[in-house]
């Protein structure tokens, strides 16, 4: 039983991806934590307690490829491989305090990447479900995330352009690539009430980052600022 037990832990670890060099969280990352939310996030104007606490507890360097984690802390986004990037920290601020949230909502993310803004995000929602259309992102994603015990975060493959309806509504959804329109899947599952954020716009150049809050039939748009995002795949690209 021993034995099939250890083989059960080092099979594990060796599925993992090449994200996290170590399970430890150094002295030197955590000073780069925090030199990151004082310099790059505060200091820009993010006053939100729930995400600057998030931002400085969820370990950005365990979320980026190992030949990376010297620039986990840096004021950039950074790929992360099948043609994705891991945003740069104050957009994952900026997008998570124009949510609001205060801890018991129920939060749809599409786009999963790395799992870093889910992450973000569990440390304040009930619960978050998140879509990776990518297969080998969403499995690295999915097993850094039950590593870490972010046990509120629901991984799944498949399109996020059509959401999840088996878990809907959702009180927010955010939207973590460039699309040119708002997908009408996306605003069926939002609660009455309930926030929409994306990158919206062309998806191969600029977009404007917009909060969108549905009232019964009616969505009030509100611009947030410009910003780069990589395209959303899939039907968001194909029905073109």
């Amino acid at each position: 039983m021993k034995k099939t037990l250890l083989l059960f832990v080092i099979l594990s670890f060796l599925s993992l991806p090449l994200i996290a060099e170590t399970v430890e969280d150094p002295i030197q990352q955590k000073r780069s934590r925090e030199n990151m939310v004082s310099t790059q996030i505060k200091m820009r104007g993010i006053s939100d307690k729930n995400v600057l606490s998030a931002m400085n507890e969820v370990p950005r360097h365990l979320f980026v490829p190992k030949g990376l984690i010297n620039h986990a802390y840096s004021d950039r986004p950074l790929p992360i491989g099948q043609g994705q990037t891991i945003s740069q920290p104050y957009i994952v601020a900026l997008m998570t305090e124009s949510l609001n949230l205060k801890g018991d909502e129920r939060v749809l993310e599409v786009g999963t990447g790395s799992g870093y803004q889910a992450a973000i995000i569990a440390k304040i929602a009930k619960d978050i479900y998140t879509i990776e259309i990518k297969e080998k992102l969403y499995r690295n994603a999915d097993n850094i995330l039950k590593l870490y015990n972010y046990d509120n975060v629901v991984p799944h493959c498949g399109d996020g352009y059509f959401g999840l309806e088996s878990r809907a509504p959702f009180d927010c959804i955010m939207i973590t690539a460039a699309i040119d329109h708002i997908p009408p899947p996306l605003l069926k599952q939002l609660k009455n009430g309930g926030k929409l954020i994306l990158p919206l716009g062309n998806p191969f150049s600029y977009q404007n980052l917009v909060l969108v809050t549905k009232h019964d039939d009616d969505y009030k748009v509100k611009q947030i600022t410009g910003v780069l995002f990589v395209p959303m795949t899939g039907y968001a690209l194909d029905k073109k």
